[in-house]
């Protein structure tokens, strides 16, 4: 999810199962391959991309707050820590994307974990950002470097890697705008490959591909075998996955075994950026779209059931490009050009909670540069190390 690196349209929250026998992986040769400098072939079969300043944002940057310890793992999806009082009732993690960092905002704003790039020429454009089933890792997606991460939490070290930076392609072991990866509880990733028109499940142990849905070069909907332009590929919780194809919207609900539930075109929407199933089986997907817009419906009767769109002033959204139901009930969604994350009452349709300053990118305290991915942190108990700074 981004600005200039989504593809116009015309060219848990799911809760996930408990991860078991994920083993921590060093970073594999995939990350050995040197990273292109220039437009041409590429190793593997793939093709050079050229590095524009855009794209390498504001470098390598920290808030340069002190961080507090980590709290220990005491929660998951189905048994969360407990909650703060407020709009944001838990921390989230943010793939502040052109500042190439993860950060993690508590409910008062404190920021009580940062992940810095450590290379740019193989971690840059953090894209978006899932928590593990268990909440030890994190899985990042990079469109515009190519590669996908996962990160050691408690370590805050890069520990696996897919793709070659900087080199496109669909050979195995290259990427073309990866996307919305995720950790599923079989301990397989998956994500999708943009240009490549398909979802990629990944062994991580065995560094390969071992199922695929859609095929490079057949861009069309026809789930699961032909996909167009897939930019989500969200767990469900009994592991069914939903896919969305940003030409005409197209929403689906796809089995493990390649099934479909349904497959529906998502209304009032004309760039669909990463849907999410809400509590109540609705489906909640953020229109990347200026003005942009929110909307959850109804996947078997199309009916929309909330709405939020504001064509100017503070409260109008540039680009969102993910939004995700929070326990509360409230909305949080990443506003990609107005360099912020909000909270939106479901109720009121006012904005309650923000972190990042309205159209002013930065990285200091209080500061995001196109924030382009989030995700909610169930697992650790933050309250008292961020009350008490």
């Amino acid at each position: 999810m981004s600005g200039n690196s989504k593809i116009d349209a015309s060219t848990r929250r799911a809760r996930p199962r408990r991860a078991t026998g994920l083993v921590v992986l060093t970073v594999g040769a995939v990350l050995a391959v040197a990273p292109a400098t220039g437009a041409g072939p590429g190793p593997l079969g793939g093709a050079n991309v050229t590095v524009t300043p855009e794209m390498q944002g504001a470098g390598v940057v920290s808030s340069g707050v002190t961080l507090p310890p980590i709290p220990k793992l005491a929660g998951d999806h189905s048994k969360p820590v407990p909650a703060w009082d407020g709009p944001l009732p838990y921390p989230i993690v943010i793939a502040d994307r052109r500042n190439n960092r993860l950060i993690e905002v508590a409910p008062n704003k404190q920021i009580v974990w940062e992940f810095p790039s450590p290379n740019l020429k193989i971690y840059r454009g953090n894209d978006d950002v899932f928590f593990s089933p268990d909440g030890r890792f994190l899985v990042v997606n990079e469109e515009d470097n190519y590669d996908i991460h996962m990160i050691d939490y408690e370590q805050r070290t890069l520990v696996w890697s897919f793709g070659v930076p900087d080199v496109k392609g669909s050979k195995p072991g290259l990427l073309n705008y990866p996307d919305d990866a995720h950790l599923l509880a079989d301990g397989k990733v998956v994500t999708a490959d943009i240009r490549n028109c398909r979802i990629l499940f990944i062994d991580p142990q065995k560094q390969t591909v071992v199922e695929q849905w859609g095929q490079p070069g057949k861009c069309r909907h026809d789930p699961p075998n032909n996909l167009n332009l897939p930019n989500g590929s969200t767990p469900m919780d009994n592991g069914d996955i939903m896919v969305t194809e940003i030409p005409g919207s197209w929403i689906s609900r796809i089995t493990r075994d390649q099934k479909v539930v349904w497959s529906v075109q998502a209304p009032h929407v004309r760039y669909p950026s990463d849907a999410y199933p809400t509590r109540d089986g609705q489906v909640i997907v953020a229109d990347y779209s200026k003005p942009g817009r929110v909307v959850i419906f109804d996947p078997i009767s199309r009916r929309v059931t909330w709405e939020y769109s504001v064509s100017k002033g503070e409260k109008m959204l540039d680009h969102p490009s993910l939004a995700i139901e929070l326990p509360n009930g409230n909305v949080v969604l990443n506003d990609d050009r107005r360099h912020r994350v909000v909270v939106i009452d479901r109720k009121t349709k006012e904005i309650v909670w923000q972190y990042g300053v309205t159209d002013h990118p930065g990285h200091a305290r209080g500061f995001l540069n196109y924030p382009d991915g989030l995700d909610v942190d169930v697992f650790r108990d933050w309250r008292g190390a961020a009350n008490a700074r």
